[in-house]
């Protein structure tokens, strides 16, 4: 909201008081406040030295002061008759000396710019104040735009359209059916079929969801009104659900018509929940939100699409069939589609010869559209950075390196026995991993600063899957446990390095005991569950088992590490030499590449020359 501007109305208030000022000073007689009765006992004291009439104003120099001054003035109502009064006391005092000497000035003629002119600045006025309250009247007044929805033209600029989204066919092909509704509505009405008030787009962050919105408009070529949720929240109250009644209210002025609710979260989280009954406001605007999406019809040509991250905090009411009919998950994409992605934002892109996308895609596993963008577009700004008129594959494993963990930090300084604590961690991992059956495979270790990590041992899968299985988390728990388990052995020591990987294992095996039911001491039973309660700054469930049973859990997820410590232990001790060759290997160089690392565990020469990028493997492969 703009705030109203005080200048203009401190202009106007001024305007007014020197205007009022002037006219007093046109109109006020300046004169003492004597009376006429008073002018003539002077004259008969014979106190009056000398006088002179000006107009209708009487100014007298007195021989004995009166009120401790000796000239005063008064007004005379008729001058010609005052002076006709006393033309014989004039000439006596005069004879006599008392009166020195007297003067009548003719009566000026006014002009008429003595009237016309106090008229006209006023008028002046009296129109600049109107301004200002029929401005303040006019719906473009700021305060008059407070409770306006601020809904912003989605189609501004270049058109979007299902082109111009990669991958996520399904989810286009669900709202392809919107795009039908709105070109030719009558080809659902002959029949009977309704179509949906709302479609939820729900997913993880930078998967798309906004572009989806705006393809849907673009393909249909109706107006798309584009509105966050947190901009319906003001702190006053009534405000929010008056900008949810204005934006209905343009969006049928011009339908058919798209309505494009960003983060609904923000507006429509479950009410009642938190102490004291929750958010009056958010749930008055939320409920406002209800009755419009319970006000169409279906021939209004209005659809509502929102987005958000946070689908299982939506308000039930506000999910059920009539309002938000249709939700459509946007998931991360798979190799197939990554790679139609980054053809997308390749587009623009000068690109080496080098370069091939399905080997970026098959390395990027878990990327979103976002993540995919950022990284080309990271990959750019290197090869930019460098003098390069082209953009090369290790400026794009430089860029993946540096999204998943930070730029290189090699000015850092750092003792020789902190490089060693460091090889030997991740050097622990890598060994760990590698004689793990299920776990992904090592593609690149670096004891290089990155970010807020001193080192790092990156992995990944082979084949994307969307399932763990028990044997593949406890694994995963063994490979985290390796850094700490190699310090132990091998320095005798532990160090802080490992309490990431200490947090990561731990909610694994919590996890496992608790949530998947892989615990046969408690059975398949989720020990998740009970009600959400606002505590402070966040939300805190409370135990729905005893504490009977939260001990028998601590106790599980305590076995399961301690198992997890030991089977680690028995590979690094069976591996040690092949670990001491790792660590020389990242003394010496810095990087070691999942090649190279795969020859020293299999007993092979290590090619020193080999490359260190995560590409590699996948290059190789293909």
């Amino acid at each position: 909201m703009k705030k109203v501007k005080i200048f203009p109305v401190i202009i106007y208030v001024g305007l007014l008081i020197l205007l009022f000022t002037w006219l007093l000073g046109m109109f006020s007689s300046g004169t003492d406040g004597l009376k006429y009765s008073d002018v003539i006992a002077q004259f008969q004291k014979e106190n009056v030295s000398s006088f002179q009439v000006d107009g209708d104003t009487i100014t007298m120099e007195l021989h004995n002061p009166l009120n401790g001054k000796k000239q005063v003035s008064a007004k005379l109502a008729d001058p010609a008759a005052f002076h006709q009064q006393l033309q014989p006391l004039l000439q006596e005092q005069t004879e006599s000396g008392v009166l020195k000497w007297y003067n009548f000035l003719p009566e000026a003629e006014l002009s008429p710019y003595d009237f016309i002119l106090p008229i006209i600045l006023a008028g002046l006025v009296l129109l600049l104040v109107w301004g200002f309250l029929a401005g303040r009247a006019n719906n473009n007044h700021p305060l008059n735009n407070f409770g306006r929805a601020n809904a912003t033209n989605g189609q501004t600029g270049k058109k979007v359209t299902f082109q111009d989204v990669a991958g996520m066919e399904e989810e286009k092909k669900e709202l392809q059916e919107v795009v039908d509704f709105l070109r030719q509505p009558d080809k659902f009405t002959k029949i009977g079929a309704k179509i949906p008030h709302g479609i939820l787009l729900s997913g993880p962050p930078g998967t798309g969801k906004t572009l989806l919105a705006r393809a849907v408009a673009g393909e249909a070529d109706v107006q798309f009104l584009s509105i966050s949720g947190s901009d319906f929240m003001e702190m006053y109250v009534g405000v929010g659900a008056s900008r949810v009644r204005d934006l209905f209210e343009q969006a049928r002025k011009i339908a058919p018509a798209i309505i494009f609710i960003d983060e609904i979260d923000a507006v429509g989280r479950k009410r009642g929940s938190g102490m004291g009954g929750g958010h009056d406001e958010r749930e008055q605007t939320l409920n406002q939100l209800l009755v419009e999406m319970d006000g169409f019809t279906k021939s209004e040509g209005v659809i509502v699409l929102a987005a958000t991250n946070r689908h299982d905090i939506l308000d039930p009411a506000l999910l059920r069939p009539g309002r938000f009919d249709r939700q459509i998950y946007v998931g991360v994409p798979d190799a197939s589609e990554r790679e139609a992605i980054l053809k997308v934002h390749a587009k623009g892109k000068c690109l080496d010869d080098s370069v091939n996308l399905n080997t970026v895609a098959l390395a990027t596993a878990g990327f979103t559209g976002a993540d995919l963008s950022n990284l080309l577009n990271e990959a750019a700004i290197l090869a930019a950075r460098e003098d390069r008129p082209a953009l090369n594959m290790n400026d794009l494993n430089e860029a993946m390196m540096k999204v998943l963990a930070g730029p290189e930090k090699r000015s850092r300084v750092r003792l020789q026995k902190d490089l060693r604590l460091t090889a030997i961690h991740e050097a622990g991992h890598a060994v760990a991993m590698y004689s793990l059956p299920t776990h992904d495979p090592v593609r690149q270790i670096s004891i290089i600063p990155r970010g807020r990590a001193l080192g790092l041992t990156w992995t990944q899968p082979e084949q994307e899957s969307n399932h763990l299985t028990r044997n593949e988390m406890y694994e995963m728990i063994v490979g985290l446990l390796g850094g700490r388990v190699a310090e132990e052995l091998f320095l005798k020591d532990i160090s802080t390095g490992a309490s990431n990987d200490i947090d990561r294992a731990s909610k694994l095996a919590r996890d496992m005991v608790g949530r998947y039911g892989m615990c046969p001491t408690l059975g398949t039973v989720s020990y998740t569950g009970g009600e959400e309660l606002f505590i402070g700054r966040d939300f805190e469930r409370t135990k729905s088992y005893s504490e009977k049973v939260a001990g028998t859990m601590d106790d599980e997820v305590k076995a399961l590490m301690d198992k997890a410590y030991k089977h680690c232990a028995d590979i690094l001790t069976r591996d040690s030499e092949k670990l001491k060759q790792v660590v020389k290997f990242l003394l010496d160089n810095e990087t070691m590449s999942g090649s190279q690392f795969a020859q020293c565990m299999q007993g092979q020469p290590i090619d020193e020359n080999g490359q260190s990028s995560l590409f590699a493997e996948f290059e190789t492969e293909e």
